[in-house]
């Protein structure tokens, strides 16, 4: 049936020849939508009442309150009562939503559910934001027929968890909060026990919260339409707060939130059901680990070093005192004599900032960025291979994926909202390879996992790559039109020894094979990779390894597939992009090419450097041979980030001057002459750009604490006193002067970022782009790249002496050195650092469950609580690094990369014993 009506669905890229009758209204349809979703198109969200449904789980039909008439044209007296939450709809068909008997109907139901629900609607703490109490209100209920039935008051609150509460009396048993720990989390702790009017919802096996096997993501609180399922912040209750939508502070994934605020406090966090990077999901971290903001040792005013002491002084006085003695260092040594060091937990704007600041102002290429120590070697790898040092795809291409290969991650913890989408994948079928020296969480769904020994993952690759190649699962068509320098690389790979490849990494070749089978015969496959990467000896050749089993398989350039960096930290994306590198300015733009130079000059005003400055560990050399005299950071905590402890306390304590912008009086700040107080992402403007290029707003929620400022702030007061002229801070100012100069950028502005974000590179006409390398790569033709395993100096130097490998793990609950969230309730989830220790090594060591185990290694020791598991195997240790008492980087060591200087955290020889 050919539509007549003028009425077209919101989406204009979609033809619709289709129609249905809403209420004796033709409308278009799309093909396979449901009878809800297509009234609510058209006549709006309150259209037809629901209690079971939510915008991000899938139909179930339980509640029927959804239900409407529905017929066919010609046929208009034959109607029948269906649940349109999960009824398709087809063409001709005529839907009825507020007939005489739907209507009885729906009172019928929720008196039904009232006569076994609390009235107690005046003083719950959802009062005014009950989707029950909506839904009655809807439907016209004025009193309830039925007899009052025995309310299950016989279930007592739950109050056990730092974040999660329960009053299952109020339960109304729609299954939303079951379905979202199951279809949203995948985390299956939730669940219904009992029949029919004993039916209710348990934890686990009928725990507690806190007993059970909680993530504490707050999916089925946000789920629930009553106050069965709550949390501390009393999310759902709206009443006087405004709402600020905002983008997460931790992790890469970039999770937008909804942040209710009132009186410049926040209140509480939800996660936007439209937002396209979480889609109504958010982990414990992003909605419940935001009460560092307030915390009692937040900085609230500058400080100078005065006698040994740090004294609290004014704003004008700690500038006209920098300016001083940053001239005097410059005048005296030159610029060079200066460095910077930037963070990714601030603005793209603050970062671009910080390094035209350090250029610009002291004439140095000396600045860097935390990503030196944990995706540098992406950057590099993914350049020399693909001429783009960024994912090349899209999250949501998880949807069309049909294998997915994880390497070094451990996404359900470091990276919980995509780790939930990479399960759910696992969980339903999709072929699953995990690449890790720990059985992580996501490794149980896994295919295949491959527990290789730590640093042997170029030895892995090669393997993977040597099978594809004898098995003759090559894309030929992709190599001989798309790539260069194959044949070289293949011969490379053919003249391995795959049995000391076998021998060396402790991957059984066939299991080698297996995963690469699995994965070459995907027509489309994902690679995603983390820190168990990159931190390693050859961590930039390995980047660029799994670059060659893209190419090798045509796995690039079209949805679905591609190589993902999974970014530890919430921009360490934007910050690359932003030049916070000592070799490459903003936009990746060489310092050394007469013609950038040239620009970046005219551009910024000032005399620029043309040399290649100072990475971080070439900083510490640098201050230890009395070369570098100032170093200016924002945001880090190199005294207890970074490895070799000492050795980094012991250059920093060299410099002259050492300035800390901060939000807490961090281990590096203790060492500083100033302490410049700035301001967290809820106090600030900017954008930040996720792991999948996405550049999001992150607006203002509250002001800032004290006499703090946003670090864009200060530098921009910092450059003006420097006799630079800088306009003031704004992040639409700051976009503006960023698209001039970075080419990726060139589209991007403040007032059309809108809820989304854009995905870099953005054209001029505002156009962005979710896919790279279609039809050519960034550098033109991809290269492919042969590399050897070459064992780290690390255990060629002390593993006869120190025979056990030491690696790092993160937590879901805390973020790297917990700065944040040690500052929150996390704190009373996860308590203290752990050793993971097989029960071989345990046993031969004389080592019990919760026994406290001193780890040495040739630059220092520490102490941490052993935590028995064959999660590793004999021989690999794994601690995580999340409280400064632990002073793990006391024994890691300065080993790095040769070429992206990335320090090799994942490999540290020690020897153990028990305390």
């Amino acid at each position: 049936m050919v539509s007549e009506a003028t009425t077209t669905a919101p989406n204009p890229t979609i033809i619709l020849t289709k129609t249905a009758l809403i209420n004796g209204q033709p409308f278009a349809i799309v093909p396979g939508e449901t009878i809800l979703s297509f009234v609510r198109r058209f006549k709006g969200k309150d259209a037809i009442p629901t209690l079971c449904d939510a915008p991000n789980l899938e139909p179930f039909g339980s509640c029927r309150v959804c239900s409407v008439e529905v017929g066919r044209v010609g046929n208009g007296t034959n109607l029948r009562t269906v649940a349109s939450c999960h009824t398709p709809v087809d063409e001709g068909m005529m839907v009825f939503t507020e007939t005489e008997s739907i209507q009885k109907l729906r009172r019928n139901i929720i008196e039904l559910v009232l006569t076994d629900h609390p009235l107690d609607c005046l003083t719950c703490e959802v009062n005014g934001n009950c989707e029950l109490q909506d839904v009655a209100a809807r439907v016209g209920i004025r009193k309830v027929r039925y007899p009052a039935g025995k309310v299950h008051t016989d279930r007592p609150k739950d109050l056990s968890h730092p974040y999660m509460t329960s009053d299952l009396s109020k339960c109304i048993m729609c299954y939303r909060c079951v379905r979202a720990c199951d279809e949203v989390q995948g985390q299956l702790v939730l669940s219904v026990a009992g029949r029919g009017y004993d039916a209710k919802i348990i934890k686990g096996l009928d725990q507690d919260f806190f007993s059970s096997d909680c993530v504490s993501c707050g999916a089925c609180s946000q789920a629930c339409p009553t106050s069965a399922i709550h949390d501390i912040y009393q999310s759902k209750a709206v009443v006087g707060q405004d709402k600020v939508r905002t983008v997460c502070t931790y992790c890469g994934v970039g999770c937008n939130l909804e942040v209710s605020v009132k009186d410049d406090k926040v209140l509480s966090i939800q996660a936007p059901f439209d937002a396209e990077v979480n889609q109504g999901h958010t982990c414990l971290k992003g909605r419940y680990a935001f009460a560092f903001y307030k915390h009692p040792e937040r900085l609230r005013y500058p400080m100078i070093r005065k006698n040994g002491v740090l004294e609290r002084v004014t704003w004008d006085e700690v500038y006209d005192y920098l300016a001083t003695r940053l001239t005097e260092i410059k005048t005296k040594h030159s610029g060079d004599a200066v460095a910077g060091i930037s963070s990714s937990r601030c603005t793209n704007e603050e970062n671009y900032l910080m390094q035209k600041f350090i250029r610009a102002c002291f004439g140095t290429n000396n600045i860097d960025g935390c990503a030196r120590v944990c995706h540098s070697p992406t950057a590099l790898g993914l350049q020399r291979t693909f001429g783009t040092g960024a994912a090349t795809n899209s999250i949501v291409d998880l949807k069309l994926t049909e294998c997915i290969m994880i390497i070094g991650a451990n996404p359900t913890a470091g990276h919980p909202v995509t780790g939930a989408k990479l399960r759910q994948k696992a969980m339903k079928g999709t072929p699953l390879i995990v690449i890790d020296p720990r059985r992580t969480e996501i490794a149980e769904y896994a295919t295949h996992h491959l527990q290789l020994r730590p640093g042997t993952n170029v030895a892995v690759l090669n393997m993977m790559l040597y099978f594809i190649i004898k098995e003759n699962l090559m894309d030929k068509d992709f190599i001989a039109n798309r790539t260069e320098g194959f044949d070289e690389f293949c011969q490379g790979i053919l003249n391995l020894n795959i049995s000391e490849l076998e021998a060396v990494s402790g991957v059984p070749k066939e299991e080698a094979r297996a995963a690469a089978i699995t994965y070459a015969s995907a027509k489309l496959a994902m690679a995603f990779h983390g820190l168990g990467v990159t931190e390693h000896y050859q961590g930039p050749y390995a980047v660029m390894l799994i670059a060659d089993l893209a190419m090798i398989t045509g796995n690039v350039g079209k949805p679905g597939c591609g190589v993902n960096p999974l970014r530890g930290q919430n921009n360490v994306q934007g910050m690359a992009d932003m030049g916070t590198q000592p070799y490459q300015g903003a936009g990746y733009l060489d310092v050394t090419d007469p013609q950038i130079h040239a620009k970046y000059e005219q551009f910024y005003g000032a005399k620029m450097s043309d040399k290649v400055g100072l990475t971080i560990p070439e900083m510490y050399d640098a201050a230890l041979e009395g070369k570098l005299k100032a170093l200016w950071v924002m945001g880090e905590d190199m005294a207890q980030s970074d490895p070799n402890t000492h050795h980094v306390v012991k250059a920093l304590s060299s410099l002259e001057l050492l300035v800390v912008q901060e939000i807490f009086m961090t281990e590096t700040a203790k060492y500083a002459h100033v302490v410049l107080p700035g301001a967290s992402f809820l106090e600030k403007e900017g954008t930040f750009t996720n792991g999948e290029r996405r550049i999001q707003a992150v607006r203002q929620v509250v002001e800032p604490v004290g006499e703090s400022k946003p670090d864009g702030v200060i530098l921009v007061e910092m450059m003006n006193r420097m006799g630079y002229p800088q306009a003031p801070y704004t992040a639409k100012g700051m976009l503006e002067e960023i698209s001039q100069i970075v080419p990726f950028f060139a589209g991007v502005k403040w007032d059309e970022l809108g809820k989304q974000g854009k995905q870099w590179p953005v054209k001029p006409d505002g156009t962005d782009t979710p896919l790279l390398h279609v039809g050519e790569f960034k550098r033109g033709k991809g290269k492919f790249v042969f590399r050897d395993f070459v064992e780290t100096s690390e255990i060629l130097d002390h593993g006869a002496a120190y025979p056990y490998i030491l690696t790092t793990n993160r937590v879901l609950e805390q973020y790297n050195v917990g700065t944040m969230t040690r500052r929150t309730p996390n704190v009373k989830i996860f308590t203290e650092d752990v050793l993971i220790i097989n029960p071989i090594d345990a046993a031969t060591n004389g080592i019990s469950e919760g026994d406290f185990v001193r780890i040495e290694s040739p630059r220092g020791e520490c102490r941490v609580k052993a935590r028995v598991s064959d999660e590793v195997k004999p021989g690999v240790l794994s601690t995580t690094f999340h409280f400064p008492e632990l002073e793990v980087n006391n024994v890691t060591s300065s080993v790095s990369d040769s070429i992206a200087h990335c320090p090799e955290y994942k490999v540290v020889s020690v020897r153990i014993n028990k305390v």
